[in-house]
């Protein structure tokens, strides 16, 4: 069974240093008085790493399953409750993928597989809020 171990080091206020495997980067919880946020916001990296993990699935099967493309973006949105704690009550996911209308089926067949059995972070986020999600073709494809 895999282990995962990150820390968090404060610095000062609701700064911290977030600590994963050899890499750091900075968390906030808001803005200082200047009105500039010094890190990324612990709520929203759930979102990041929802987009994230579902973006390396589409990246590793789009290829596989012979789409050619020439991007992929992905977005998630969350709409938080009013009252605390505030948590996420619906998610929404949106695949643009660089492509045809021509390879639509297998584009969505790569999107379901992803979010039904390969994306960890879809799969412990749909246990606790709604998780939806749509797929965008641009028409587009790499030469």
């Amino acid at each position: 069974m895999a282990h995962h171990d990150v820390r968090c080091t404060w610095d000062e206020g609701l700064v911290f240093t977030a600590h994963q495997d050899d890499r750091e980067f900075m968390l906030a919880g808001s803005a200082d008085e200047s009105g500039v946020r010094r890190g990324v916001s612990p709520k929203k990296l759930l979102l990041t790493a929802l987009a994230g993990c579902t973006a390396m699935d589409v990246a590793s099967l789009l290829p596989k399953m012979r789409v050619p493309f020439s991007h992929i973006h992905i977005s998630a949105s969350g709409e938080l409750t009013e009252e605390h704690p505030k948590v996420y009550l619906s998610m929404h996911v949106v695949y643009d993928i660089g492509t045809t209308e021509e390879y639509r089926s297998q584009v969505e067949s790569i999107v379901e597989k992803s979010v039904t059995k390969y994306c960890g972070v879809h799969a412990m986020l749909e246990k606790v809020a709604s998780v939806t999600h749509e797929i965008r073709l641009t028409g587009s494809v790499a030469v």
